[in-house]
Order: structure tokens, then C-alpha cells, then sequence
């Protein structure tokens, strides 16, 4: 039921809407153990919400802390992966650096190898010395072996050299391989702690995210149940009025079939056209040609009671709020704009008072053309198609939307 601002307090003063038809049948209002009943409900679903809440901020919490362990864990990785990257390129560097040494190694002895040995062996083919024993001169020849000394030389300080770097290199090498086993050993290990607490994390988010699933779930049948408990509370306020009003109606005296006009005023403006008041009329015509039954309080699909099948057809037309809200009889009619009867519409509402007064106006109808009505008439007669005149207290104005 869609009672809003000031209509709440109106509705509850008021009443929805009254039958002048004195003779309740059963009890068409919420009875004290059905409001009860909706109490203890709503109460079980409130502990229940409250209990998944301190459930979901455990889980958060554990959340958090298997997070940190998580982020601990992947810096941990990556920082024995670059230790590993870095002990790798020292190894490859050490190893270059023995490589680049036996190159020139190598090359010293490209360069005097031949020469060396032909000096030594002296006895086999001279060809290889002939520019010594060819020289032009004493200084030429000095000149030449000087030379020889001199690449000799250079030949063992670049074996010297080699054999220093080659020693220097092996031990870098032994050294960069212990290192990258140590950290190859390390990043595996630290790969496992990472997956671990990732897959911690990620089963911990999994339970938060149900457990959030679940609160939502009693968040929403929480507030399901407080609204049957205020729908079944006001509702059987009401009814208790509509009743008493009824009673009353049909206990006084003097009504008459019109009752003369005392300038009461409405709205200035309307809220409908033409085409929205013919789709008013329809559903309410829908919805009496179906024998829909009376209930107080109801407003549809099912039951209907006079202002509730008053609110459903122009629902249906399009209006809503803040344009429409679900008022009782006498508050609709300070809630459209007041036309003679003699100038009626179809779409138009009619209202009856037991007194004159809008105070005292205990029923509404949908103005159907013709001098003929749509209504929801009470428990006993149900929605009915009728004569505007039919019953005792016809207001002298109608309310169009």
C-alpha cells in the first residue's frame, strides 16, 4: 500500500474507504494474532540479518589479514626472482670475461707461435727465420729480436692474464651457480607460500562474498517482513475505522439522495487527460465484469475496496507517485478538481457523505457515463455496475483526476 507524507496521518484519521452496508462478514481485517505473528517474524529476521553481519565482519577481517600475508608473499617473490636475475648475470659476466681473456691469449700465440718454435728447433726448415739471418745489419737484427722478446712478453702476460681471469671466472662461476640454486631453491619455495596464501585469499573472498550474498538476502526478507507488519497494522486501523464509520452510516437518519452544494473546494487543476480517463474507467469495468471481490484494505490485484479499486485504475492509467497516492474517499476529494454533476465525464469519481461534509464522506466510485458507476461496494454486494443514485448521500460534485 503506497501511503505517503501527510496521507499516512489522513488515511489513518479518515479511513480508506467506507460501504454503507452495516453487516460485516467473517473478518476481512488483519486479526491481532496475524500482526503478532508478522511481529515475531520480523524479529527472527532482524536477529537473523544482525548475526550474518557479525559474520561478515569476522570474514572481512580475516579477509584483511590473509591479504597482508598475500602481498607479503608476492614481494618476497619478486625480490628472489631479481636476486636470482642478478647472481645470473654476474655468472654470464664472469664467464665472458674468461672467454674475452682466452681470445687474447690465443691471439699472442698466433702471432709468435710459428717463430718460437722454429728458433728452438733450429734444425728443421729455416724458412721461418730467414728474415732474421737476412737482416740488414747488425741494429736491423737487434731491431727484429727485440721484436721477438717483446711479443715473448706479451705472450706470457696475457697467459698470465688468462690464467687469472680463467681462475677469477671459475670461482665467479662456482660461486653465481651456488647463488642461483640458493635462489632457484628460494623462489620456488616462495612461489608456494605465494600460491598458498593466494589461495587463501581468494577462498576467504569467496566465503565473504556469500556471506554478503546472504546478508543482502535477510536484509531484504527483513525489510519484506517489516512492511507486512506496518501493511497489517495499518490496515486493520483502517478497517476498524471503515467499520465504524459504516455503522454509522447506516444508523443516520435525513440523508438525502444529493445533498446540496456548500462550496467546497478541490484541486484548481487536473492530472489526467481524456485517453488516461478512459483507461481508468476499463480497468475498473475489467475488474467488475470478473467478480473481483471486496476486501478492506485491498487495492488489487485480486480484491478490491471502493478507494483501493479507485487507486488501481488510475495506477493502471499511468499515474504514480508523487502525482497518485492510495488516499481514502473523503481525502480524494481535496484531491481532484470538483466539477457539477451535471457536467460529468467518464473517469470522474463520485463521492457519498452520511452528513454533507467531506469529513463524513464514506464512499467513491468511477463515473461510467450514462448516470452509471463502477464500484467496489461492500463485502456483501461486492464491485458492482449501478446507478450513480443508488445509494442515499451523493455529493453535489464529482472529482475529476
Amino acid at each position: 500500500m503506497l501511503i505517503r507524507g501527510k496521507a499516512v496521518a489522513l488515511a489513518v484519521i479518515f479511513g480508506l474507504t467506507l460501504t454503507i452496508t452495516p453487516a460485516i462478514a467473517a473478518t476481512p481485517k488483519p486479526t491481532l494474532a496475524q500482526i503478532k505473528a508478522a511481529k515475531k517474524a520480523e524479529a527472527a529476521k532482524k536477529k537473523a540479518a544482525e548475526a550474518a553481519a557479525k559474520k561478515l565482519a569476522a570474514a572481512n577481517q580475516r579477509l584483511g589479514t590473509l591479504t597482508a600475508k598475500a602481498n607479503a608473499a608476492q614481494a618476497l617473490y619478486v625480490k628472489a626472482k631479481n636476486e636470482l636475475a642478478i647472481a645470473t648475470t654476474a655468472a654470464n659476466a664472469a664467464a665472458e670475461y674468461a672467454r674475452e681473456t682466452q681470445q687474447a691469449v690465443s691471439q699472442a700465440h698466433r702471432v709468435i707461435g710459428k717463430m718460437a718454435a722454429s728458433a728452438y728447433i733450429m734444425g728443421g726448415s729455416l724458412t721461418e727465420i730467414e728474415p732474421l739471418l737476412s737482416a740488414n745489419g747488425p741494429q736491423d737484427l737487434i731491431d727484429q729480436i727485440s721484436t721477438l722478446d717483446k711479443l715473448g712478453i706479451q705472450n706470457t702476460m696475457a697467459l698470465e692474464r688468462y690464467k687469472a681471469a680463467e681462475i677469477i671466472a671459475r670461482d665467479a662461476k662456482v660461486k653465481a651457480d651456488e647463488a642461483k640454486i640458493v635462489q632457484e631453491t628460494a623462489t620456488t619455495k616462495v612461489a608456494v607460500a605465494k600460491k598458498i596464501a593466494d589461495d587463501a585469499r581468494s577462498l576467504q573472498q569467496k566465503e565473504v562474498d556469500k556471506l554478503q550474498d546472504i546478508q543482502d538476502k535477510l536484509a531484504r526478507e527483513l525489510a519484506s517482513a517489516k512492511r507486512v507488519r506496518i501493511t497489517l497494522e495499518q490496515q486493520r486501523a483502517l478497517a476498524l475505522l471503515e467499520e465504524s464509520r459504516a455503522n454509522t452510516a447506516a444508523t443516520t437518519g435525513g440523508q438525502k439522495k444529493v445533498w446540496p452544494d456548500l462550496g467546497f473546494k478541490g484541486r484548481t487543476t487536473i492530472r489526467t487527460t481524456e485517453a488516461q480517463r478512459a483507461t481508468a474507467v476499463a480497468f475498473a469495468k475489467k475488474q467488475v465484469l470478473a467478480r473481483k471481490p471486496y476486501v478492506w484494505g485491498s487495492e488489487g490485484p485480486n480484491a478490491f475496496d471502493c478507494s483501493g479499486l479507485v487507486y488501481a485504475a488510475y495506477r493502471s492509467a499511468g499515474l504514480g507517485w508523487p502525482n497518485w497516492d492510495r488516499l481514502n474517499s473523503s481525502l480524494y476529494a481535496g484531491y481532484t478538481k470538483h466539477v457539477s454533476l451535471n457536467k460529468l465525464v467518464p473517469g470522474d469519481l463520485l463521492f457519498y457523505s452520511y452528513k454533507g461534509t467531506i469529513s463524513s464522506i464514506h464512499h467513491i466510485t468511477i463515473y461510467a457515463g450514462n448516470g452509471m458507476m463502477w464500484e467496489a461496494n461492500s463485502k456483501a454486494k461486492g464491485l458492482l455496475y449501478s446507478n450513480i443514485y443508488s445509494i442515499k448521500g451523493l455529493m453535489p460534485f464529482g472529482g475529476r483526476v
